[in-house]
C-alpha cells in the first residue's frame, strides 16, 4: 500500500512537472540573473556563481539541479553581460541548458536604476528509458531517446536602487515541443512568469532587515508565491526563513566569508503530503565576486 502511494506522489508530481518545469531556488535572491536577464550586471561587479540543490532527499528520482553562472558588468558602461549553465536530473530525464544575457541600464531618478535585458537559451533534454520500469515492455512509445536540441529566447526589466527592488521577466517564450523517433511527445517547455521585489531596512548601525516576495506563474499549474524574509547582522552573517505557499517551509544561512566570497545553505521541509516521504530538500552555494577600478563599494547591497 505504501508503494503504491508513494507511486501515486510521483506521478502526480511528474503531472505539475509538465506544466512548471523551471529549476526551482529557494535562494533565488543571491542569482537574480538565473530567472531575470535584466540582473546581468547590476552588482557592479563580476559574480561568480555556483548552486546544487537535491529536493525530497529519500525519494527515488526526486529533482537534483546544479548551477553555474557569471555575471558582470561591461566597463564602465550601461552594459552588463551574464552565461549560464544549469544541469536538471528528475527520474529517468536529464536536462542541460545554457544561456547568455544582455543588459542595458539607465537612471530612471536619482535613486533608481532600470534595467532591461534579453536571454537566449539552449535547452538539451534527454530520457533514459533503462531507467524506467514499465508494465509493458513492447510498448513501441518506450523507444530509446537521444537527447534533443531546442533554443529560446526571453526578457526582462528590473528596477533598483540602494535599498529597494522589482522585476518582471519570462526567462523562455517559446513554448517547445520534443518529440521521440514514433512523433510520441515527450517533453513539452512553457512559458514561466516571474515577479520578485524587496525591500531593505536598516535596523540599527549593526542590522539589515529584508522581506522579499517571488511569484512564478505558468499555464496548468497554481500560482507559486515564495515569501521570505532575511535579517544581516555586520554585512558578514544573514539568516533568514521562507515561506513557499502550500508547497515548504524553508530556513537559509550565509555568511560572508570574505569582501568577495560568499558562502549559504537552505533548508526545505514540505507542507504537503509528500513530506511523509522524504527528509526535505538541500541547497547550497558559493559565490565569488572580483572588484574593479570602476566598482562603487559605498554601499553594498543586501541583493
Amino acid at each position: 500500500m505504501k508503494t503504491r502511494i508513494i507511486v501515486l506522489a510521483l506521478l502526480l508530481c511528474s503531472a505539475l512537472t509538465s506544466a512548471q518545469q523551471d529549476s526551482q531556488y529557494t535562494q533565488y535572491m543571491y542569482n537574480t540573473v538565473a530567472i531575470n536577464p535584466a540582473y546581468a550586471g547590476s552588482r557592479g561587479m563580476m559574480s561568480i556563481f555556483g548552486l546544487y540543490r537535491t529536493q525530497w532527499v529519500g525519494l527515488e528520482g526526486a529533482p537534483k539541479t546544479a548551477l553555474f553562472s557569471l555575471n558582470s558588468p561591461i566597463g564602465n558602461s550601461r552594459l552588463g553581460y551574464g552565461v549560464g549553465f544549469v544541469n536538471d536530473k528528475i527520474g529517468p530525464t536529464d536536462q542541460n541548458t545554457a544561456s547568455i544575457d544582455l543588459s542595458y541600464t539607465v537612471q530612471a531618478s536619482e535613486t533608481l536604476k532600470l534595467s532591461a535585458g534579453l536571454k537566449g537559451s539552449a535547452n538539451f533534454f534527454s530520457l533514459d528509458v533503462n531507467k524506467l520500469d514499465p508494465g509493458q515492455t513492447t510498448d513501441q512509445n518506450l523507444n530509446s531517446y537521444n537527447s534533443k536540441f531546442t533554443p529560446n529566447i526571453g526578457a526582462g526589466v528590473y528596477l533598483h536602487g540602494d535599498q529597494f527592488y522589482a522585476g518582471f521577466s519570462v526567462p523562455s517564450f517559446l513554448q517547445k515541443y520534443a518529440y521521440d523517433d514514433n512523433n510520441v511527445k515527450v517533453d513539452q517547455e512553457k512559458m514561466h512568469l516571474y515577479f520578485i521585489g524587496g525591500y531593505v531596512f536598516n535596523a540599527g548601525m549593526d542590522f539589515q532587515i529584508k522581506p522579499a516576495v517571488l511569484f512564478k506563474a505558468v499555464q496548468g499549474a497554481p500560482l507559486q508565491a515564495d515569501l521570505s524574509l532575511s535579517a544581516l547582522y555586520l554585512e558578514k552573517l544573514s539568516i533568514g526563513a521562507a515561506y513557499r505557499w502550500d508547497a515548504a517551509w524553508s530556513a537559509m544561512a550565509g555568511f560572508q566569508v570574505t569582501d568577495g566570497i560568499m558562502i549559504g545553505y537552505a533548508y526545505d521541509r514540505e507542507t504537503t503530503a509528500l513530506r511523509n516521504f522524504n527528509s526535505g530538500s538541500h541547497e547550497v552555494y558559493l559565490r565569488f565576486e572580483l572588484f574593479t577600478n570602476y566598482t562603487n563599494l559605498g554601499t553594498p547591497r543586501f541583493f
